[in-house]
């Protein structure tokens, strides 16, 4: 049984971009020259999407349950990471409700790119489309997004 009251979850993540890396975001395959570097496959959308459910529950951040160290965990597909915490979720009785999400990011140009990056994230969270936003947004050339250097992410997630 789900919990009435709602809870918000915030979660944030930033990956280098590198040469001879897939990129992927928000569990989906992005053609593109570089890739996001990570202990993972490095999805920063869905490490952040982990960090907000983590964060609604009150069970610390992804390092916490997936640390960087772990040999087990390397390469491992960020969905089962979302999975993870949807579970754990849902065992302390919460359901995700909604997920607002908001990509930075130079190139490639994402706008093309929301509604299946929308879609990915509905299907994994097993919402109904209205309940999942996502948003593209350059950083109009500052800082490491801004220079290419990197691609980063900010979720908020409600949880009840």
């Amino acid at each position: 049984m789900a919990k009435s009251i709602p809870r918000v979850g915030f979660g944030y993540d930033i990956h280098r971009l590198t040469a001879g890396r897939p990129l992927v975001l928000g569990g989906l395959h992005i053609e593109s020259d570089r890739g996001l570097l990570g202990h993972s496959d490095g999805d920063a959308v869905l490490h952040a999407l982990a960090d907000a459910i983590f964060g609604a529950i009150g069970s610390g951040d992804i390092g916490d349950h997936f640390p960087d160290t772990a040999r087990e965990t390397e390469g491992i597909d960020s969905r089962e990471i979302v999975r993870a915490a949807v579970d754990e979720a849902a065992a302390l009785g919460y359901k995700v409700r909604s997920a607002d999400v908001t990509i930075l990011a130079e190139r490639p140009k994402l706008g093309p790119l929301k509604a299946d990056i929308r879609q990915s994230l509905v299907d994994l969270l097993n919402l109904p489309p209205d309940a999942v936003s996502v948003k593209a947004r350059t950083n109009e050339g500052l800082g490491p997004v801004g220079q290419q250097q990197a691609i980063a992410c900010y979720v908020v997630a409600v949880v009840a």
